[in-house]
């Protein structure tokens, strides 16, 4: 069998590994790529497989850099099922339509403008209809009932505790009279999150195809309650609003947690709260019917609220774009919940425009913000950022409530992974950045022993019981974790020339200093031209 890694090699996003056995070829996830420029233009390459080839797709769970090029695959002659789970499959009726709404919204404004100057005609990757489209060729799995999919080939989904419908793939091929188990994690969730069960524990397999989101880090242990309730009150006292760019699968709904407990010890007031998303409205809809995934705590609370999970008289949903823009003229202190949770784009962008220029005002960060996005630079602490064509000074106070993640970390993960019975010969190491990635598999191979491999998108490994060959991709010049380090090395030289002419104008009376601080510029500069010219 053939495993080739197409996706999430070395950058978080994009998740897609195309599998070859027994004469099938299977996607195990279809993602988009998200964050700079240069990442995201990979969504509109052409695969490098033929889509009308693969045979079906098994899905680990609903977010769009895991499911979000689905769409294009069908569009392009996919004609096989989608294996997933329920709460993936009801996630996914509103996700999919909503990225391709974004695209052909998106493209609809590049066009408007590109008519003045010429430029080309831009197309959406997908249409609303091929995400409609897409839908018909889910088919729904409950967790622990394992399925063949085709003949050697089988699948089962355990808990992956990551967002409601999360899944780990157990997948078993047999092949030439040999049994292979490999398994998939998608994401893992952090332990002990609100609403969902913990990640179920696995009993090993051949290999393990893991995430490393926060392989280099450890999510900070503290009162997130006490936390948020402080900043919460910080701003009401101040009269301003509270921003929270939050993703609408899974944070908005525990943040919604978290408020309701506090108000209901009185350590917040019932301040109003706006749930300005109509794709998070819908996702908590689903959140309130999927009973069977709350773990005991929420299945408690559920019941003592009459079968209710969220009892707030003070919380909002606002549904139409007339209503998102009434929020910002309503006098008086509110919270204001919106997406995207990277403040890339939709509803926040609007209300980061009304509020980060004043100073009463806060936005809080309560989820991982990746390299280029709008959220990473005001967490980098840009004192002007460009929203809606407009410059807008940063003047409202910046918060960033770590743990909330709902990755495990780097200890989580292992802890994980050491409960298991049986080893892997091998872990592929995935879903991280590049030292995040590298970090983790050295971890993995210090404390279990195991061999571990960090891929490049492209890679494939082949597979025979459980002895394996990596063939290194051809095609490493023009691969996302490349591009993406280019770009990072390219703001560098930006970096060294802003802070070279504040050396010469700052300090230029302390010759010493300013030789000493020049000479190590250089040497970063050398090394930054160094690693650019070998790539």
């Amino acid at each position: 069998m053939k495993l080739t890694f197409l996706g999430a090699t070395r950058i978080v996003t994009g998740s897609c590994y195309l599998l070859e056995a027994n004469g099938k070829k299977l996607l195990v996830d279809c993602g988009m790529f998200q964050g700079s420029k240069v990442v995201e233009d990979f969504n509109k390459r052409e695969f490098l497989f033929n889509p009308g080839e693969i045979d079906a797709v098994i899905l680990t769970h609903a977010h769009i850099d895991h499911s979000g090029l689905l769409p294009k695959l069908v569009k392009q002659g996919f004609s096989g099922n989608i294996h997933c789970t329920k709460s993936t499959q009801q996630l996914c009726t509103i996700l999919l339509p909503d990225s391709a709404h974004i695209q052909e919204s998106d493209a609809e404004t590049a066009n408007r403008k590109g008519q003045r100057s010429g430029a080309d005609i831009v197309t959406p990757i997908y249409s609303i209809d091929d995400a409609y489209e897409t839908l018909n060729h889910f088919m729904v799995h409950e967790f622990h009932e394992p399925f063949e999919v085709y003949p050697g080939i089988n699948v089962n989904f355990k808990v992956a505790g990551h967002i409601l419908g999360s899944s780990v793939i157990e997948l078993k091929v047999h092949e030439d009279g040999k049994d292979t188990k490999l398994i998939f994690t998608g994401d893992v969730g952090q332990p002990n999150q609100p609403i969902i069960e913990d990640p179920e524990n696995i009993s090993g397999a051949d290999f393990v195809i893991t995430e490393s989101t926060y392989g280099n880090r450890v999510h900070e242990v503290y009162d997130k309650e006490a936390d948020l309730a402080k900043i919460v009150n910080e701003v009401y006292e101040r009269g301003g609003n509270l921003i929270i760019p939050a993703f609408a699968v899974g944070r908005t709904q525990v943040l919604l947690y978290y408020f309701q407990k506090m108000q209901q010890h009185g350590l917040i007031p019932e301040i109003p709260i706006y749930i300005d998303s109509p794709m998070a409205t819908k996702v908590t809809g689903i959140t309130l019917q999927s009973k069977d995934e709350y773990d005991e705590e929420t299945k408690a609370i559920t019941e003592l609220q009459g079968n209710n999970l969220y009892a707030m008289k003070n919380v909002r949903f606002t549904a139409t774009a007339e209503e998102s823009r009434m929020i910002n003229s309503i006098d008086g202190p509110k919270i204001i919940l919106s997406a995207s949770g990277m403040a890339n784009a939709g509803r926040i962008l609007h209300h980061l425009k009304h509020n980060l220029w004043r100073p009463e005002c806060g936005v809080l960060f309560a989820g991982f913000q990746a390299d280029g996005t709008t959220g990473r630079r005001l967490l980098d602490g840009v004192k002007k950022i460009k929203i809606l064509g407009e410059t807008i000074s940063v003047a409202a106070t910046i918060y960033n409530m770590r743990g909330f993640s709902a990755h495990a970390d780097k200890d989580q993960l292992l802890a994980w992974y050491e409960k298991m019975s049986v080893k892997p010969k091998a872990f592929f190491v995935t879903h991280g950045e590049l030292d995040a990635a590298t970090e983790f598999s050295q971890i993995l191979h210090r404390n279990l022993g195991c061999a571990t491999y960090v891929p490049q998108f492209g890679d494939v490994a082949e597979i025979s019981g459980n002895d394996y060959k990596i063939t290194e991709s051809a095609i490493v010049s023009e691969v996302p974790e490349v591009l993406l380090l280019r770009e990072y090395l390219k703001s560098f030289e930006a970096d060294y020339m802003r802070y070279r002419t504040r050396i010469e104008q700052v300090v230029l009376k302390d010759k010493d200093k300013a030789g000493d601080i020049r000479k190590k510029m250089e040497k970063i500069k050398k090394y930054v031209d160094d690693v650019m010219s070998s790539l």
